[in-house]
């Protein structure tokens, strides 16, 4: 069964495509994508934390910061109000992970085998690497440790406890939090 992708209320239509349980829940989807490209999901979950432009993990009173520390962790509106650090990082879990793609963009485009795994994901939130030659792809995920892989030459990183991974806001493609 699906899950209404703004309120998680199970859909019962007979639509198996559906996305939302009403307009009402889809018109609020839309609506919240053109505010803030950053799945709803993740904006209610306080895992924030800053980053350095070295990628080390920070809290908002520039103290370092933990993936396995809640209490070094924030709200989404306190790290994006903070300007401690370069950026911004999400801590994995809570039923949320994520794919890292290493160097799989040129020229800001996608290599083939990038492509054809990221056909894998055509409603997932997915966005540019600090780097600007990868791809994070969001999405829902058990928490289980994380695995590295490297298939046909592409390197997946899979991680959905444990970790921090940055936010860039540069966004590849539009989307949701789906199943990884």
């Amino acid at each position: 069964m699906r899950k209404c992708e703004w309120c998680g209320v199970t859909i019962v239509y007979k639509n198996g495509q559906a996305r939302y349980c009403t307009s009402s829940c889809r018109v609020k989807a839309h609506r919240a994508a053109k505010k803030n490209p950053i799945p709803h999901q993740m904006l209610e979950h306080d895992r924030w934390i800053r980053r350095s432009r070295s990628k080390v993990p920070l809290t908002i009173h520039n103290t370092p910061a933990s993936s396995t520390d809640p209490t070094t962790w924030t709200s989404y509106t306190e790290a994006a109000a903070s300007t401690i650090g370069s950026g911004l990082g999400y801590v994995l879990g809570d039923g949320i992970g994520c794919q890292d793609l290493d160097h799989c963009l040129i020229d800001g485009q996608p290599t083939a085998r990038a492509l054809e795994h990221l056909s894998n994901y055509p409603t997932n939130y997915i966005e540019i690497s600090p780097s600007g030659d990868g791809l994070h792809i969001w999405g829902t995920a058990n928490e289980q440790p994380g695995k590295v892989q490297v298939i046909d030459g592409l390197n997946i990183e899979t991680y959905s406890t444990g970790r921090y991974i940055t936010i860039t806001g540069d966004v590849y493609q539009h989307g949701t939090l789906t199943p990884l």
